[in-house]
C-alpha cells in the first residue's frame, strides 16, 4: 500500500523510458506521446543534445543559492528577453510560482501608485495554479472547493468580452492588472477572438493597469510563436512561463516590460530553489535547440497537419462541436463528456488528455514528425467516432 496522499488519479501504467515521441511501459508495450507531460516535454524524451547538457551541469553543479552570483541566470534572462522583447526576468519553480509572483508584482505596482486595495481582473474558467492566490484568480469551482476562505482582490470576467472589461474600468477604481492566459488550456482550449489583445491593451494603456499574459502552456514554441502574443502586434507588461521551457525539469519564470519593469526590489520576492544551475541549463538548451530545428515553424506546420486531418475526418461526426487550438496545442470539443476516451486511447497505445469534462486536449512535443501525426489521427479519430455513435 503506497504512502502518497491521495491527489491523483492515476492512470494504470508505469512508463519506464522513452525516445522522442514514444513512450514504454514496464511491460514493453510502446505508446505514442500527444500529452508531452501536459505541454512539458517540449523536445520529447531523452533528446541526445538536451540530455548531454544536464550531465555535463551535473558534472559540474546542481546548486549553489541565490545569495551567490548566478550567470546561468542572467544568460537564461538575457535569451528570454532576447526572444520576448520584455526587460527583466524573475525565474521560479513552476507555472503557479512564476503567476504568484505575477500577481505580487501587480499588488506592488498598485500600492507603489498609491491604491490601497489593488484588484486584479481575471476570467471565468482561467487557471493559474493551485497555490491560495492563483487558485482564486483561477475560475473553476472545483479546483476552489473547500479551500476558502480564498484571497480577495480579484474581479472575474467572461473571457473574450472586452465590453465587461470596460464596465469594470468604469466602476472599480482599484483595478491594476488584467491577468489572463491568450490560450486557455485547462479551460478547454478556449482562443481569443482575433483582436482582442489589441484592444484588451488599449484598454490597460488608458487606464494605466498592468497587462498580464499567463503563458504557461500556450508559450515556447507550442503555438508556432516563441509567446502565443506575438501572433498580435502587442507586448505584455507581465508575462508568466513554464511548463515546456525545461523541457522535463521543473522551471518557471515571470518576466517583466515597460511600467512594470523595477517594480520588484531586493528583498520583495525570492526562491530557494528558483534559478539553479540544472534548472537554466535545461531551460538555455531547450531554447537553443528549439532554435537549431526550428521547432517553432514545426509546430505550424504539424499543428495545421493536425487540426485539417481532425476537421476533415472528425467535423461531419455527430456529437463533434468543434475542432480548435493553433500549433501543437489542440483542442476536440465534444457534445458529452468524453473522460473515459483517456482510457480507451491507452489502451490503443495512445497517450491524450480530456480538459473541461469534454474537450481532447493534445499537447504534443514540438518534435513530432508527420508520419507521428498521421498515427495520432488514425488512432484517435476511430475512437472518437465509436464513442459518439455507440448506444
Amino acid at each position: 500500500m503506497s504512502h502518497l496522499m491521495n491527489t491523483y488519479v492515476r492512470l494504470p501504467v508505469a512508463f519506464t523510458h522513452g525516445e522522442g515521441a514514444w513512450l514504454w511501459d514496464a511491460d514493453g508495450k510502446r505508446y505514442l506521446d500527444a500529452l508531452a507531460g501536459i505541454a512539458v516535454n517540449t523536445l520529447g524524451h531523452a533528446h541526445v543534445r538536451y540530455t548531454a547538457a544536464l550531465h555535463a551541469q551535473i558534472d559540474r553543479v546542481i546548486h549553489t543559492s541565490n545569495i551567490y552570483q548566478a550567470p546561468w541566470q542572467e544568460q537564461l534572462a538575457d535569451r528570454l528577453c532576447e526572444l520576448s522583447h520584455m526587460d527583466e526576468v524573475f525565474i521560479c519553480n513552476s507555472g503557479c510560482e512564476a503567476n504568484e509572483a505575477a500577481i505580487k508584482l501587480a499588488r506592488l505596482y498598485g500600492h507603489n501608485k498609491g491604491v490601497e486595495t489593488p484588484h486584479i481582473i481575471v476570467m471565468e474558467k482561467a487557471f493559474h495554479g493551485r497555490t491560495l492566490a492563483t487558485l482564486s484568480a483561477t475560475g473553476n469551482r472545483k479546483v476552489q472547493a473547500g479551500f476558502e476562505p480564498l484571497v480577495k482582490g480579484f474581479v472575474r470576467v467572461p473571457y473574450n468580452d472586452l465590453d465587461a472589461v470596460r464596465q469594470v474600468a468604469e466602476r472599480n477604481q482599484d483595478v491594476v492588472a488584467v491577468l489572463l492566459e491568450p490560450i486557455q488550456g485547462e479551460g478547454g482550449i478556449r482562443t481569443l477572438d482575433i483582436h482582442y489583445l489589441e484592444q484588451l491593451r488599449e484598454i490597460c494603456d488608458r487606464q494605466g493597469w498592468l497587462l498580464m499574459l499567463d503563458e504557461v502552456q500556450s508559450g515556447i514554441g507550442r503555438t508556432g510563436k516563441w509567446f502565443a502574443h506575438q501572433h498580435t502586434n502587442i507586448r505584455p507588461d507581465v508575462m508568466t512561463l513554464a511548463k515546456g521551457l525545461g523541457s522535463g525539469v521543473p522551471i518557471g519564470a515571470c518576466l517583466a516590460a515597460g511600467r512594470a519593469t523595477s517594480t520588484f526590489k531586493a528583498g520583495n520576492h525570492g526562491s530557494t530553489f528558483g534559478g539553479n544551475p540544472l534548472a537554466c541549463t535545461a531551460a538555455l538548451a531547450t531554447l537553443e535547440i528549439m532554435t537549431q530545428d526550428a521547432l517553432p515553424a514545426n509546430a505550424t506546420q504539424i499543428g495545421n497537419f493536425l487540426l485539417d486531418g481532425f476537421r476533415q475526418r472528425l467535423g461531419g461526426v455527430a456529437g463533434v462541436t468543434e475542432v480548435r487550438g493553433q500549433g501543437l496545442i489542440i483542442g476536440i470539443e465534444l457534445g458529452k463528456p468524453c473522460g473515459e476516451l483517456v482510457k480507451l486511447a491507452l489502451a490503443q497505445g495512445l497517450l491524450i488528455n480530456v480538459t473541461a469534462d469534454n474537450v481532447i486536449r493534445l499537447l504534443p512535443p514540438l518534435i513530432f514528425s508527420q508520419a507521428e501525426a498521421q498515427q495520432l489521427l488514425d488512432t484517435l479519430c476511430p475512437l472518437v467516432t465509436a464513442f459518439l455513435t455507440k448506444e
